[in-house]
């Protein structure tokens, strides 16, 4: 009878131990899968967090680069071409709709075209074939050429300094004169323009070379 009794118990004492590990070995389980679960929710979120880091900062990056110039001889043109080229810019020529001809610019003669709205500063409003830039918006660097006339800017450019928004873009002035410095030309765009971030701008001389022109734009550290 006792041996009989001492087996009952011993069998009621294993079946104790044995619900007391299962019961360990099941806790164990649900804490390695909520850990688990909780890793890969951080995962999820930091890989989450990246992404959407990764658009801001596309959407945030530069724009672009735009050079608009207006050029009576070819020496400006020439010079937009080589910053457009060394900085992956789009060009955008300022064109009259009455185009100057070699006896218009010419400055010696004191009832040329040139001669006359100098004279008469009411005939400088020259009207051009175009002053809206597509996609305006986009361009967050401005570089605007012009030759130097009577020691300020060719009045072709006056009229698209005036009709656009400079809001928020950096503008770069760039001249071409044979003795004439760029004086107070781009201070005097600016004043017409009434917005943007006018830099200090340059003056190519006669015999300037293409690499002038890149050493230029190269200092610039756009």
């Amino acid at each position: 009878m006792q041996m009989k009794l001492k087996k009952v118990m011993m069998m009621v004492l294993c079946g104790v131990m044995v619900g007391m590990l299962a019961g360990c070995s099941s806790s164990g389980g649900s804490s390695t899968t909520e850990e688990n679960t909780a890793e890969s929710t951080t995962e999820s979120t930091t890989a989450a967090d990246s992404s959407s880091e990764d658009a801001q900062n596309t959407e945030g990056s530069g724009g672009k680069t735009l050079v608009v110039y207006y050029s009576a001889t070819g020496n400006t043109e020439r010079v937009a071409k080589v910053i457009a080229d060394a900085t992956d810019a789009d060009i955008f020529e300022l064109q009259p709709m009455d185009l100057y001809t070699d006896d218009d610019l010419d400055w010696t003669d004191d009832n040329s075209r040139v001669s006359q709205e100098y004279a008469n500063e009411d005939q400088r409003d020259v009207e051009l074939e175009s002053i809206t830039v597509d996609n305006w918006d986009s361009y967050d660097t401005v570089f605007i050429g012009y030759p130097i006339w009577w020691g300020i800017a060719a009045w072709p450019v006056n009229g698209f300094a005036e009709n656009n928004d400079f809001t928020g873009k950096t503008v770069i002035p760039f001249c071409t004169a044979a003795s004439s410095g760029i004086g107070e030309s781009g201070d005097l765009l600016e004043e017409m323009a009434g917005t943007g971030n006018w830099q200090e701008g340059e003056r190519f001389g006669s015999g300037f070379s293409d690499e002038d022109i890149q050493e230029w734009v190269d200092g610039l550290d756009l």
